[in-house]
């Protein structure tokens, strides 16, 4: 992401505090705009503004991660047809279906080939990351590119530029060694969601672009958590 386009961020701040004995609507909500830069320094000296003050690389224990497999491309064919389904009139399925079951059976069997071959001459990363079939695609995708390969009407079609257009993007690294944390908008229309859940309250740094009114996405993020808590109240919660 450019500077220039960073520098176009609104980050807006809210926290809920929580109590298994109280209600959300007893407790204060703070919805605050704030304009900050963090820097990402880690040399001596580093405050509380610094994102990461370490003498370990931040990716150093990445090796000693396990080791996720590439998936079958049927799978990740089947996931992406299903994902697709409930966005689609019966028309505009059976196009997506049809180049689906042609990049199948065609160049991405090809392709998911290779990526496999590349995933066996690396073992120190993942290639793929969970069962998810977005990156799968995306993978070959990138090695067509890569080859100089003309891209195969599945990448084409436009439900497969629609499902990844992400205009709700969202992260979380939960611990009591990050005290604000956010994540950027993936399309000028969207929001990005750095979320926190703890033990006493949650809360969540949303930035947009200006085009996109944050203020008004954290009040339906607000009313959505005092409808759940109006579902809850008086139940036990284990």
């Amino acid at each position: 992401m450019s500077s220039c386009m960073m520098a176009g961020l609104i980050s807006t701040h809210y926290k809920s505090t929580l109590s298994k004995f109280k209600r959300l609507r007893n407790n204060a909500a703070l919805s605050v705009l704030t304009s900050t830069q963090r820097k990402y320094s880690s040399k001596d000296g580093a405050g509380i503004e610094y994102l990461h003050k370490s003498v370990v690389p931040t990716m150093h224990y990445q090796k000693s991660l396990p080791r996720l497999p590439v998936p079958k491309l049927e799978d990740t064919i089947r996931r992406y047809l299903a994902a697709q389904r409930p966005l689609l009139n019966d028309e505009q399925y059976s196009n997506t279906e049809k180049v689906a079951h042609d990049f199948q059976s065609g160049v991405g069997k090809q392709l998911h080939e290779e990526l496999v071959a590349l995933d066996k001459n690396n073992k120190h990363t993942s290639y793929i990351s969970g069962q998810g079939f977005d990156r799968h695609l995306f993978a070959m995708r990138y090695l067509a590119n890569s080859k100089g390969m003309a891209l195969h009407s599945l990448y084409q079609d436009p439900a497969y530029t629609a499902i990844n257009h992400n205009i709700l993007s969202t992260s979380t690294l939960t611990s009591p060694a990050v005290s604000l944390g956010g994540f950027a908008p993936v399309v000028p229309d969207g929001f990005g969601v750095g979320y926190g859940v703890h033990d006493e309250w949650i809360g969540c740094n949303v930035s947009s672009y200006p085009a996109r009114n944050v203020h008004e996405f954290l009040k339906c993020v607000h009313k959505s958590l005092e409808d759940i808590f109006t579902v809850l109240d008086g139940k036990p919660i284990n």
